[in-house]
């Protein structure tokens, strides 16, 4: 008898964990993949741009994931930028996206970490000049040297789906030329007055502050961003933080140093 209970009692743990690991996993596959049979995508359409007033969903910002922290840009308007493109497919399809919608991997979309939800961007396969227009709804990749996640539909018409990644380039379109007001980071208000800054370049050209700052986002944990100075001639300051002191300002500078931008002073705003 006390045996019988023993295993009764073992049964009942092994099924609760075994409900409480299925709670826990978000999806069913362990692995991405796509359709089960190769699926003709080229009757797809490409997004088409249009005006959608943003809201939070999707949105915040920042936002941290495995330890890094990202910030929205706040002038996409001038974005473009080449890397490398991932896809994803089957292990997420039908689950939600960063803004609740249902990702659908048939769908003209797309995945990234800084450009405000919705954004429409063209993306051009640089070795075949293939070049598609997707829907931005989703958060992602977050694999370090990839800058946009494909729906498996944008990537099977891009020519890169079997591949897996594929270099590209990826340009906003801002549908009207006229975007949507920018989202501010939700401390911004809270934080920037009193802030410590580290100030890595000033320009008199927005779009040299630009690539200044694009390249060296995705080095650091820390925000970094574009303060302009309007005067006679207008100067544009790319700069990192807020930053919690001494502490966190040299361990910056550090990983700024080991990557070649050895020129940097602090700032108090």
């Amino acid at each position: 008898m006390k045996v019988c209970l023993q295993w009764v009692v073992w049964a009942m743990v092994l099924t609760l964990v075994a409900c409480s690991q299925s709670q826990n996993s978000r999806y069913s596959m362990k692995h991405d993949t796509g359709p089960d049979e190769h699926i003709d995508v080229s009757h797809i359409p490409d997004a088409v741009p249009k005006y959608e007033p943003r809201t939070r969903a999707g949105n915040k910002n920042p936002y941290t994931v495995l330890g890094k922290t990202y910030y929205l840009l706040e002038d996409e308007t001038r974005y473009k930028e080449r890397g490398i493109a991932s896809w994803y497919g089957k292990k997420f399809h039908g689950h939600d996206t960063s803004n609740g919608e249902v990702y659908d991997m048939y769908g003209m979309t797309a995945a990234h970490k800084t450009l405000p939800i919705p954004s429409y961007v063209r993306v051009t396969h640089l070795d075949n000049n293939r070049s598609v227009v997707v829907r931005v709804n989703d958060r992602g990749p977050f694999h370090e040297g990839r800058i946009i996640d494909l729906s498996y539909a944008a990537a099977q018409k891009l020519g890169i789906a079997s591949a897996g990644t594929g270099p590209v380039e990826v340009e906003i379109i801002v549908p009207g030329d006229v975007p949507p007001p920018p989202l501010r980071p939700e401390h911004r208000a809270a934080t920037e007055a009193s802030g410590v800054y580290l100030q890595v370049g000033a320009f008199g050209s927005s779009n040299n502050a630009a690539a200044l700052r694009d390249d060296i986002t995705d080095l650091l944990d820390a925000r970094v961003f574009i303060s302009e100075f309007m005067a006679a001639k207008p100067l544009y300051r790319v700069r990192i933080g807020p930053l919690k002191g001494m502490t966190e300002v040299n361990q910056v500078r550090e990983r700024l140093n080991e990557v070649g931008y050895r020129t940097s002073h602090i700032v108090n705003d």
